[in-house]
């Protein structure tokens, strides 16, 4: 069986969710006997999610079973589905953190990363929507184990925050207080490159609507205990080795203007990543992660200010910790290890590369 790949961004510098939803998925499928060859891919560092995709050739696409859009759409990519579809070539249209309901009436299967996400398309389309969740993509890293004390100004705890942008504060918490230091890995320019730094913490100010949130934006860039490390698959494994316990603050006063905010969008990844890490989760509920996270049995909820307070005041107590973290690596390994997410791939695949009466009924009305 063959699968033809489209994908939003090059495999020698892919973004986190070309990575995780195809690229750590190809040895698995593989295995299982699929012939999985790039079709197209945008130019390194040139990433598209609405590409040109007249130049590929329908004659040659028909050689695959399947054809995956990796978080591809817009008026090219629909084009080319709905020509697949009469052509006799299946479609699948996987896609992260976005509601795309014409490539999901365009191709057979459209898959996503959380029940949510799915509830969100209309009802006609949902039969045809499947969810396979972010799995994680290192099960070897784990935290070096729960420290016995509660964190002070001498011996503070550390917690690990990891972001795929560049924070210029901590959402819901503000400063860190005394007892507490902050890892917050993301967008940031290495340590090493103190000028590149400094011109990123002035504009990262200067974007700040008023005064007092340009303070607030200096006071956490200059914290002390507040240490921002540039993202690496390294600095994240480190990171989350040498944690305390994991916060996820989002702020969900932020909108997109456009409807429902990014934020309810989100997959659940960077939760599970830190409750693969064994660490003791403290996070902001938003959709994806409520489908993951069990408050008070596998990590904690806080949905304001005063409920952030008082979940890291909780998380002071090292057997709490210990326990919290001991479920939540079970859940992940359990339900987001790369093999469970790669079955889940595998029977949507499977499942169309069988032919079937309906899907010639399907095709005749991408015409």
């Amino acid at each position: 069986m063959k699968l033809g790949l489209i994908l939003a961004s090059n495999a020698s510098l892919p973004q986190p969710s070309t990575r995780i939803a195809v690229l750590n998925m190809l040895p698995f499928l593989r295995a299982a006997g699929w012939q999985c060859d790039i079709v197209f891919q945008p130019a390194p560092l040139a990433d598209s999610e609405c590409p040109d995709l007249s130049a590929l050739s329908l004659e040659a696409l028909r050689g695959y079973d399947v054809i995956l859009f990796q978080k591809v759409a817009g008026p090219s990519a629909v084009a080319l589905a709905r020509q697949l579809g009469v052509a006799g070539v299946r479609t699948v249209y996987c896609v992260c953190d976005r509601i795309g309901t014409e490539m999901a009436a365009a191709c057979d299967r459209t898959v996503v990363i959380s029940s949510f996400l799915r509830s969100l398309y209309p009802q006609h389309l949902q039969p045809r929507i499947e969810v396979v969740c972010d799995g994680l993509e290192d099960t070897s890293v784990v935290c070096e184990g729960t420290r016995q004390r509660r964190g002070g100004m001498l011996l503070p705890l550390r917690a690990v925050l990891v972001t795929s942008s560049a924070l210029s504060s901590l959402p819901q918490i503000g400063l860190p207080p005394p007892w507490l230091a902050v890892d917050v890995v993301g967008r940031y320019p290495d340590s090493t490159q103190r000028l590149e730094r400094l011109k990123q913490a002035v504009r990262l100010v200067l974007n700040c609507r008023g005064w007092r949130a340009r303070l607030r934006a200096a006071a956490f860039l200059c914290h002390p205990r507040v240490r921002r490390l540039r993202w690496s698959p390294a600095t994240v494994a480190l990171a989350l080795q040498r944690a305390d316990f994991a916060i996820l603050p989002i702020d969900t006063a932020a909108g997109n203007g456009r409807g429902i905010p990014d934020w309810q969008l989100k997959s659940a990844n960077r939760l599970t990543l830190k409750m693969g890490a064994g660490l003791a989760v403290l996070s902001t509920p938003i959709p994806a992660y409520e489908e993951v996270l069990e408050h008070g049995i596998n990590g904690l909820f806080a949905r304001n200010a005063q409920e952030w307070r008082q979940g890291l005041q909780q998380l002071r107590d090292p057997a709490l910790r210990r326990r919290l973290g001991a479920a939540g690596r079970e859940r992940a390994l359990r339900d987001f290890a790369p093999d469970v997410q790669a079955r889940a791939l595998l029977r949507v695949l499977n499942g169309l590369a069988v032919p079937s009466v309906a899907h010639s009924a399907q095709s005749e009305t991408h015409v």
